[in-house]
This record gives C-alpha cells, sequence and structure tokens, in this order.
C-alpha cells in the first residue's frame, strides 16, 4: 500500500515510527515535512532518509503558532492513503480540501484545544475524514465526542527506547533522592510548579532540570539560596545524550498544566524511573498506572506534588520496585508495535 505522511518538522521520535513502517513490506512510505526546523524543536538536524522530503516554503504567524504556506505541494492523489498530521496550516486545509476531497485520509494528532474562530474552522475539516488516529486514549475521549462520523482508533507516540534500557540507573548509596524534569522550562510545563514543590522537601532530595532554559530564571529567583543548591540544570541536550542524564535520576516528574502527550513519559519508561505527572498529561493516562510503576496528581496543585514527592524522599524502595515496573512495560511501547498498529489500521481503512 502507498502511504504518505504530512507532518510538521522531522521530530526524532516520529522518525523512530516512520523508520520502522518504512522496514515494512507492505507498506511504500513517502513523508513530506512543512519545515526543516522549528525555534520551539530546536533538535539537531540529521540526513533525512530516501522516503523523506522537507516541501518548500514559508511560515506566519497565527496566533501563538506558526501556520504554513509551502509550494509547490506534493501530489497525494496516487497515494493509497494520507495521514495529515497538522490542520492550522494553508498547506494542510489546500491539500485536504483539493486532492484529498476523494481520497481516505487520517488526521493524527494529540488533544485538540477548544479555542474557537480560525482553529474551529481548521479542526472542521475533520468531520469527513476517513479516520483520526489519537495520540493516546486522553486525545481519542475528545475526538470521539467531537467528531463521531471518521473511523477511531488510538495510536500513542512509539519512540525508541533501547538506549535507555541499556543505559544502567545510578547506585543510590548517597541518600540522596534524585528528581528528574526534561522539557521546555515555562509555565505550560508546570516547572514554577514543581520548584515551589521541590522547595517543600527536605535537604535529601535533589533536582536534575534538562531543557531549554526559557523562563527558568525568574522561577529559581525567587527560591532561597539554600534550596537553588540542590538544583542542577543541565541545559538543553541532543536525544542522544538523554539516556546519560535519565540515569542520573531516581523519580522522573512531568507537572505539566497542559501535554497533550509527552514523549518524556516514554523515555522515563525506557529508563526504569517511576514517574510523577499531572493529570493533564496525555501519556500519564496510558504510561502511568498508579501505585505500580508512578503517581497522578491534579494539574496545577503544587501542594499535592510536593505529597507525591515527598513519597520517594520517605519510602526511596517505591524508586527501585516501581522503576522495575516502568522498565517492564516499556518493552511493549517501541516502534515495531506502533508500525503494527498502523498497519492494521491502514487495513481496516482500505478493506472497509
Amino acid at each position: 500500500m502507498k502511504v504518505a505522511f504530512v507532518s510538521v518538522v522531522p521530530s526524532p521520535y516520529q522518525r523512530d515510527l516512520f523508520r520502522a513502517l518504512a522496514q515494512r513490506e507492505e507498506v511504500d512510505l513517502s513523508v513530506y515535512y512543512l519545515e526543516a526546523t522549528t525555534p520551539e524543536s530546536p533538535w539537531p538536524q540529521k540526513t533525512l532518509e530516501t522516503y523523506e522530503q522537507v516541501l518548500r516554503g514559508f511560515w506566519f504567524p497565527l496566533g501563538s503558532g506558526r501556520c504554513y504556506l509551502n509550494w509547490p505541494v506534493p501530489d497525494l492523489r496516487h497515494f493509497d492513503v494520507v495521514v495529515m498530521n497538522s490542520l492550522m496550516s494553508v498547506t494542510a486545509q489546500w491539500l485536504i480540501r483539493t486532492q484529498l476531497r476523494y481520497k481516505p485520509w487520517f488526521f493524527w494528532g494529540e488533544r485538540l484545544g477548544q479555542r474557537g474562530g480560525l482553529h474551529a474552522r481548521g479542526a472542521a475539516v475533520l468531520h469527513r475524514a476517513a479516520g483520526i488516529a489519537a495520540i493516546g486514549s486522553f486525545a481519542d475521549e475528545d475526538y470521539r465526542r467531537r467528531f463521531p462520523e471518521p473511523r477511531h482508533f488510538c495510536i500513542p507516540y512509539f519512540c525508541a527506547l533501547d538506549a535507555f534500557l541499556a543505559t544502567p540507573r545510578r547506585a543510590r548509596n548517597d541518600g540522596h533522592t534524585v528528581f528528574l524534569f526534561c522539557g521546555q522550562m515555562i509555565a505550560r510545563k508546570g516547572v514554577d510548579l514543581l520548584l515551589e514543590a521541590f522547595q517543600r522537601l527536605g535537604s535529601s532530595a535533589q533536582l536534575l532540570l534538562v531543557g531549554r532554559e526559557a523562563e527558568l530564571p525568574q522561577f529559581l529567583a525567587i527560591l532561597p539560596v539554600d534550596v537553588r543548591k540542590r538544583i542542577v540544570y543541565a541545559g538543553f541536550q541532543p536525544p542522544e545524550e538523554l539516556p546519560r542524564f535519565f540515569s542520573q535520576a531516581d523519580v522522573f516528574v512531568l507537572p505539566s498544566r497542559y501535554d497533550g502527550w509527552g514523549v518524556v513519559v516514554n523515555q522515563a519508561l525506557g529508563a526504569g524511573l517511576p514517574i510523577i505527572c499531572s493529570d493533564m498529561v496525555g501519556a500519564g493516562r496510558d504510561l502511568v498506572k498508579e501505585e505500580v510503576n508512578g503517581l497522578l496528581f491534579p494539574a496545577g496543585d503544587s501542594a499535592a506534588l510536593a505529597e507525591k514527592m515527598q513519597r520517594f524522599v520517605v519510602h526511596p524502595a517505591l524508586c527501585d520496585s516501581w522503576g522495575v515496573a516502568s522498565r517492564q512495560q516499556a518493552q511493549h511501547w517501541t516502534p515495531k508495535t506502533g508500525a503494527e498498529k498502523w498497519v492494521q489500521t491502514f487495513q481496516a481503512v482500505l478493506d472497509a
């Protein structure tokens, strides 16, 4: 079957899936990106595979996002099925409303925001999609309610975890519990909440921060000096360096006020870490099993977050037993598994 994906940028995590799909004998894959890189996702640029192509074009601001206009657009009419990973762009809307008007196409995405105006009109095309592949159950529930007409599938992010699985965790013999956050240091990610919660913990707790600095200086400025001394900021790290930093931690924390998915939770599984995340993190709904490999807390509640973190300080043995449960679960979250889900989804729609 001839399959095309239209995505925004060559993220390393999507590329893990595309690589696995390209290895399937029944799939003839093409991938088109609207842009080579974005300021929000400054991954090092890697050589594209033969089935990948960055389209020529430009972007302009649309609200808080970027809207793309690419030309020439690829001819998608000869593909058996097309997957759109973008809706809010001139390019995506043009392809959907012209070339894909009589072709089976999917939308694959995280949970959409509830904004009106242009976003609502852009999302309206989902009513006539052949299928919606939601990135996780958090998104799937919302798509089924808002767009009942298409067929619905739940296909979360599956990324390569081999390097995380192969990296031993640190030996905990120093009496400290090290918490790790990895991501942009911004309010949406709940970094301010994390620092507020961390301040409530005792001197045996340490915090390792990895990611773009963004708003971190202003968050740190209000903390007492003795608390700042227990925090290490390692800066932004390329994907291949992340296993080394995850291995230095005992517990992973993602306190986002909102996160459609959160691939770092997949990575924490592979690293064998127990996970604390808010109930507004999509990946938490599917990857965190309460009291088995992690804990959830109400988004925005720093006191509740501090209480969850304190459990690992008081009961450090949980870091080991729940970490083992995470690593066992990681065996089922490989790109190969994701590729199989996509092949089954394509066949289900084409055979209908």
